[in-house]
């Protein structure tokens, strides 16, 4: 069964999600404008600058259409920017966000670019062996309601979340060769096609 998945092409980290999910066997459709959201399973919404992201959700309404195809489950992944414009608080900011993920985070809560990192997290959702996490100008999730599963910490912040068919990573996936993140959030996707 070929997937569809949608990645979210307005700026940042979309072509490396792209070349993941090809690998994975994944039609891939790139997000610019709303007619690009029909008829796809699944969409990632990638790294990148978050309030650029959320000026450009505004125009001929993206935004609203992808709140609308997540209201009838379409499996969403964030990742760094993406997880911020998933969540339904970041503090101390009022910019635009999708308010889809019951969560609050926190920007650039690592530290500025020089202070980016690469660390192993062990995952246990996602099977034996650390994951390879490669953090830049990476937010953390402050704050989950009951219904968000936590997937992954570190120094005691979240940084891997899952509420329904939403996952969230304040990590990039996509820059490395592991693909067990992407596998994951396409078994998410198989679950919601088998229904």
């Amino acid at each position: 069964m070929t997937r569809k998945i949608g990645i979210l092409a307005l700026q940042g980290a979309f072509r490396e999600h792209r070349q993941a999910l090809e690998s994975l066997g994944c039609e891939v459709a790139e997000v610019r404008k709303p007619g690009d959201l029909d008829g796809i399973n699944g969409l990632i919404i990638p790294g990148g600058e978050s309030t650029t992201m959320g000026k450009l959700l505004q125009v001929d309404d993206l935004g609203e259409k992808i709140k609308r195809l997540a209201k009838n489950n379409l499996p969403i992944f964030g990742t760094c920017a993406g997880m911020i414009v998933l969540s339904k608080n970041i503090e101390g900011s009022d910019q635009y966000r999708l308010g889809l993920m019951d969560v609050t985070v926190q920007r650039n809560a690592f530290g500025r670019q020089i202070a980016s990192f690469e660390t192993d997290l062990e995952i246990p959702a996602l099977g034996q062996g650390p994951v390879r996490a490669v953090f830049i100008r990476a937010p953390y999730i402050k704050n989950v309601a009951p219904n968000v599963g936590i997937l992954a910490e570190y120094e005691k912040k979240i940084v891997f979340a899952r509420q329904g068919n939403m996952i969230a990573s304040a990590f990039h996936p996509e820059l490395t060769k592991d693909r067990r993140v992407h596998q994951y959030f396409l078994s998410i996707v198989d679950e919601q096609l088998a229904k």
